[in-house]
């Protein structure tokens, strides 16, 4: 039997695992302290998103840390992009957001952020990757052991950000009334404070943030079934579901339509160029939409490798307006260069507000495409194997094997990548039509299923 299911999963930025097997307290204080080994100097920024073993891990690094003589400000329960601005608010060497995002209740996670408060990129997770390998840090003497601050506001920072980037007197002059469903987890702070700061009359579903989740938590159209009709039974003018540590956002229309995570990007980035111009950077994986709306705003348009971290980097390779990924995760760089469901939502209502127009209309005013998102488990040893398969299978196709393999056609594309976070393969494809793009996916995978 495989045993990689009691090793942690470590990625480019971070690690997740199954608590109590392949993520325990022990490998969280080790690979901790292998990220702050190699930072400079500072204190090192530590949040959660809600989840019930949380706590436990966030007590076992502040003693870890503050043994190595590492002061730690703990910002306790806050989103993923909210760490990243408490870290340059606090002027702090780096941070970790416990967290495993969408994966289930039984994982929980590090994730890691710079000094400049974005998610650690390759060749520094690397370094971290390979500290951990080597073993523990050695502690600081009794008298050089470091302390625990406590972040006594954690939200004020990100919220002016957020309402800087919008007209905040023309959104409260429209009193939206909008449906956030927090699902028991990280949003549910900033998400209350900064909705009421923009004159919402605001519905809040799991507005407890103690990790009691009411649904599946990839805030996916399947897995949001039963919550999209709560929009409209409720007069909403619109429905939000960030993922659990609040840096992807799904949307739901004012008839209870998913709108989903792909029209999240494209209404936010439609919005944006309406008003700037300047460089767009997504990944790879992202709806085609971005590249239609970059092209009719005359915005130079790039695409990065799959990951945060890269998206990121060539965002600021190219000095871009606007990024983000194709899951709900949209970057600004005036808020901070991490994706963030907040913005999300502030750019969605102030493109309603501008353009006086609901949202399901605003969504028909973009441009057309079908994605779906397939995934199989698949040995990560055998990738090559499927990249042959399909590259036999699609023989009249352009492909790239930067990471996995991706197929492109004139009026379609599918892409076959390793998860950074689970031990599955996705498969994502996207045509123009519905019946087509599930077919397109099912072939690749039926091919990929004798290996």
């Amino acid at each position: 039997m495989s045993n990689r299911h009691h090793e942690p999963i470590i990625s480019v930025s971070g690690l997740r695992g199954i608590v109590g097997e392949s993520l325990t307290p022990e490998v969280a204080i080790r690979y901790a302290c292998a990220f702050t080994s190699t930072l400079g100097e500072g204190p090192i920024v530590i949040t959660r998103d809600g989840r019930a073993t949380g706590r436990m891990l966030a007590n076992a690094l502040f003693s870890s840390l503050c043994v190595t003589g590492r002061n730690v400000i703990d910002a306790d329960i806050a989103a993923t992009p909210t760490t990243g601005v408490l870290i340059r608010q606090h002027n702090a060497a780096g941070g970790i957001q416990i967290s495993a995002s969408h994966n289930p209740p039984s994982y929980n996670g590090l994730k890691l952020f710079g000094k400049d408060g974005a998610i650690l990129n390759a060749a520094a997770g690397e370094q971290v990757k390979e500290r951990y390998k080597a073993g523990p840090t050695m502690c600081t003497g009794h008298d050089r052991i470091a302390e625990v601050l406590t972040c006594a506001d954690t939200i004020a920072e990100h919220a002016a950000l957020v309402l800087a980037i919008v007209n905040v007197e023309q959104i409260r002059s429209k009193r939206f009334k909008v449906l956030l469903d927090s699902n028991h987890s990280s949003s549910v702070l900033l998400g209350r404070h900064l909705l009421d700061e923009l004159g919402c009359d605001l519905i809040h579903v799991g507005a407890e943030p103690d990790g009691r989740f009411s649904h599946a938590l990839e805030p996916t159209e399947e897995n949001l079934a039963d919550q999209c009709s709560q929009v409209s039974a409720a007069g909403a003018d619109v429905g939000f579901f960030p993922d659990p540590d609040g840096d992807r956002l799904a949307v739901v229309d004012e008839t209870g339509r998913y709108v989903g995570e792909e029209y999240t990007l494209a209404l936010c980035l439609d919005h944006v160029l309406r008003q700037r111009s300047g460089a767009v950077v997504v990944n790879i994986a992202t709806s085609r939409m971005a590249e239609d709306i970059s092209q009719q705003y005359d915005a130079p348009f790039f695409r990065s490798r799959v990951g945060e971290a890269n998206v990121v980097d060539m965002m600021r390779d190219r000095n871009a307006l606007f990024g983000g990924e194709g899951n709900g995760g949209v970057i600004d760089p005036r808020v901070g260069y991490v994706r963030d469901s907040f913005v999300a939502m502030a750019l969605i209502l102030d493109a309603m507000a501008e353009r006086e127009m609901k949202l399901s209309r605003l969504v028909e005013s973009l441009p057309r495409y079908h994605i779906h998102k397939g995934k199989l488990e698949l040995d990560r040893e055998k990738l090559p194997c499927a990249v042959e398969v399909l590259k036999r299978l699609f023989a009249d196709a352009r492909y790239d094997e930067s990471v996995g393999i991706r197929f492109d056609w004139n009026d379609r594309w599918l892409l076959l990548h390793p998860s950074n976070t689970e031990p599955i393969v996705r498969i994502i494809a996207e045509t123009r039509s519905r019946d087509q793009t599930e077919a397109l996916c099912n072939k690749a995978a039926e091919a990929l299923s004798v290996i």
